[in-house]
């Protein structure tokens, strides 16, 4: 039984993107591994910019500056 949680933080992403990754990675290991697909389970968790830290500082923080995961 393949559980995969994924993790991101809170910044707007739609129920599309979110069904999306959760067939992506169902495929993905149905197809890599040979598992069924009724028996993968896939969780995502948005975490609160306040509680995600990169480098020192909160994510709401390094966002204030302008930086992003692209723009380090």
């Amino acid at each position: 039984m393949p559980y995969v949680k994924i993790e991101i933080t809170r910044e707007g992403v739609t129920r599309e993107q979110k069904a999306a990754l959760i067939k992506g990675v169902t495929e993905l290991i149905t197809e890599t591994l040979n598992k069924d697909p009724k028996l993968t389970h896939v969780v995502i968790q948005e975490i609160d910019l306040d509680d995600w830290g990169w480098a020192g500082d909160q994510v709401s923080e390094l966002r204030k500056k302008g930086i992003t995961a692209d723009k380090k």
